[in-house]
């Protein structure tokens, strides 16, 4: 017999994790409402792009209603969630409203994490978001325009010097592409300043940058990106932030940097929900506030209640805590489904989460990247059709794949970045 979809899974965040669960209860016999105070879901691992004038942001966002239209057990609301009531089993929305549950997932992701200085954080955004990316784009681009304006020789400097913090992916990335800023996109665009005379400089506290990927892969990405000018400053730690400079330290050295754009890709912390959930229950938190959970990825104390994605973390002393990436999230997104699925139909528990590592990839510039599938360890131009074609593979939208194929090849014949707008109120004063 046909089992009705009478229980209700209220899924908290669009991002990659919970999106895999909504669309992966597709068949499930139960109501699916998925609650984002954002109305789309945004491919992060592209977000740099934006960030540096690649891409637009509609190139990869995708509507979260356009994404779900044709899954007719799910409903998506916009909406911020400010709290849980576990014991009643319910949701908070801002303005009162409650979301009742069977089922929670929770997929809210995490934020910046400067560890106990955010006061640096209206001076060295991070890239999360959209909004970050659109502030970083015109942070970037306005420091080549007042570098045009500027008659002294020191603020010219300052306004030509980009430091990047950390460099993980993400920071390898930048400061790969404000490399082809500096030296080819901007090339002729200027007659009172050479752009290629910008001083990149990638801060990273280990001993190499990329440290998740095998050293060698490291080096090769190093040479890469001192090839376009970056300087990478290893064992190296932030001290402090100004609007005008930035103080590093390298063993019991400290310096200055004149610098007027600064750059955050050094950490993350779980997001606020994280904690808001935690007080619910007997369940704890990490350093990095990513919440602590069961090997089935539910909340102790909690059954049914799931968190996944970069928020989790599983509560076992002998495992490491994954990485936050996409495949992570999705991968629990989809397992998560499975446990609700069998225990919808009652069937037998799956057993306990294991990620399945397919590789890591990152990408430093025009034909150059890096790529560790484990069995294969792959450099420079291979790695580089490999990144953009998985990258295209796992935008949500087909539309948006034919969009950013289309984008990046023309901006490899040509050289050029075409979303390079300043946009912001940043255009007309100074920081």
């Amino acid at each position: 017999m046909t089992r009705t979809a009478s229980e209700q899974v209220v899924i908290v965040g669009g991002g990659f994790g919970g999106l895999m669960a909504a669309r992966s209860l597709r068949r499930t016999p139960v109501r699916v409402t998925l609650v984002d105070r954002r109305n789309f879901h945004l491919f992060q691992p592209l977000l740099y792009q934006v960030a540096t004038g690649g891409l637009s942001p509609g190139d990869i966002a995708s509507p979260l209603r356009h994404v779900l239209k044709y899954q007719k057990n799910a409903t998506v609301l916009l909406a911020e969630v400010t709290g849980f009531d576990l014991e009643k089993r319910n949701v908070l929305l801002r303005g009162g409203e409650r979301l009742d549950f069977d089922y929670l997932i929770v997929a809210a992701g995490v934020s910046h994490d400067y560890f106990g200085h955010d006061g640096w954080g209206r001076i060295a955004p991070g890239l999360k978001s959209v909004e970050d990316a659109i502030d970083i784009r015109t942070r970037i681009f306005l420091a080549f325009e007042k570098a045009e304006r500027a008659v002294d020789s020191e603020e010219q400097e300052e306004l030509l010097t980009f430091v990047v913090v950390g460099g993980g992916p993400t920071g390898v990335e930048l400061a790969g592409a404000l490399g082809e800023i500096a030296r080819e996109t901007l090339r002729h665009d200027f007659r009172r300043i050479n752009p290629g005379d910008a001083r990149i400089l990638l801060v990273e506290g280990a001993s190499r940058i990329l440290t998740s990927y095998p050293e060698l892969l490291s080096r090769k990405a190093q040479r890469s990106l001192e090839r376009l000018g970056v300087t990478v400053l290893t064992n190296t730690l932030v001290t402090s932030v100004n609007e005008r400079s930035v103080d590093i330290k390298a063993g019991d050295n400290i310096r200055s940097v004149p610098a007027q754009t600064v750059l955050w890709a050094a950490g993350v912390r779980g997001s606020g929900l994280g904690g808001i959930l935690v007080g619910n229950g007997r369940s704890g938190m990490d350093r990095a506030g990513r919440v602590l959970v069961n090997p089935d990825l539910s909340l102790p104390d909690f059954p049914g209640v799931f968190v996944i994605g970069d928020l989790a973390v599983v509560n076992n002393p002998g495992s490491k805590p994954l990485p936050g990436v996409a495949p992570v999230a999705m991968q629990q997104g989809r397992y998560v489904a499975r446990v609700i699925d069998r225990t919808v139909r009652r069937k037998s528990p799956p057993a306990p989460f294991r990620y399945r590592n397919y590789g890591s990839m990152a990408t430093i510039g025009r034909a150059a990247a890096v790529a560790d599938f484990g069995w294969l360890r792959l450099s420079g131009y291979p790695a580089w059709l490999a990144w953009l074609f998985v990258h295209l593979m796992k935008l949500v939208e087909f539309e948006n794949r034919v969009l950013v194929f289309i984008q990046w090849a023309w901006n490899y014949v040509t050289k050029n970045r075409g979303a390079r707008l300043i946009t912001s109120e940043h255009r007309s004063s100074d920081r």
